[in-house]
């Protein structure tokens, strides 16, 4: 359902999406303009992502502006590179000077933005110094909530829902076999938080599953929305 259907009723939400191969695979745009639809919401969206792209290349993108500026969007969602975020290093001094300029140029369109917390490697980063997932993760944590808390932008906590997953369903594989890209069940959660953070909403009960088993969809958006709007 989008902006110009003759079915639904109601505003329509115009989302942005700005990142990389974690954001194109699967097509999470368009799997949240599905779970959207099957809500009942009417919606646009609109993607901006080219592989292993930074907050820096994006800024540096003449074409990542000119999408920014090409509609009237609601929300415009930030997704850095899937490592930068867990190095402080990385984070003060690459991340948060470009994502302070994406925010200035969002902001100045009257969008809203939003940053996309991703997950961490299903291995983690031992390189680094993270051992395992949830090291890598509460490091990711840290990067996005502390440049949300900055500059007052809210973060989808796609992450911290996978956390929980992995915690209360370990056999859930959310990743593919290179343990960093989303499976389609890791696609459907973040779409599952979009949906939760955009509309305030639950997905519990959207038909809209990704032609995943309906006992996984009925999980992901439990999670989702226990993550976001801390349902019971």
């Amino acid at each position: 359902m989008d902006c110009n259907s003759p079915f639904g009723s109601g505003p329509c939400t115009r989302v942005l999406f700005i990142g990389n191969s974690y954001t194109y695979v699967n097509d999470l745009p368009g799997m949240f303009a599905s779970l959207a639809g099957s809500g009942g919401h009417r919606v646009e969206t609109g993607m901006a992502a080219q592989g292993g792209w930074t907050f820096s290349n994006q800024i540096g993108s003449s074409d990542t502006l000119d999408k920014i500026k090409s509609a009237t969007w609601n929300f415009v969602v930030l997704q850095e590179q899937s490592e930068i975020p867990s190095v402080l290093q990385f984070r003060t001094q690459e991340m948060y000077p470009a994502a302070r300029v994406l925010v200035r140029d969002v902001r100045n369109t009257g969008a809203t933005p939003l940053f996309f917390e991703t997950w961490a490697h299903r291995d983690g980063w031992p390189e680094n110094g993270m051992q395992n997932y949830e090291s890598m993760q509460y490091q990711i944590d840290a990067g996005y909530l502390g440049i949300g808390q900055e500059l007052n932008v809210n973060v989808a906590p796609v992450g911290f829902a996978w956390m929980q997953v992995r915690r209360q369903n370990p056999q859930q594989d959310l990743w593919q076999a290179d343990g960093s890209h989303p499976s389609e069940q890791g696609t459907y959660l973040a779409a599952c938080v979009f949906y939760s953070e955009i509309f305030q909403q639950s997905p519990e009960g959207l038909s809209f599953t990704a032609q995943l088993p309906n006992d996984t969809a009925q999980l992901l958006q439990k999670v989702a929305a226990q993550t976001v709007l801390n349902t019971p």
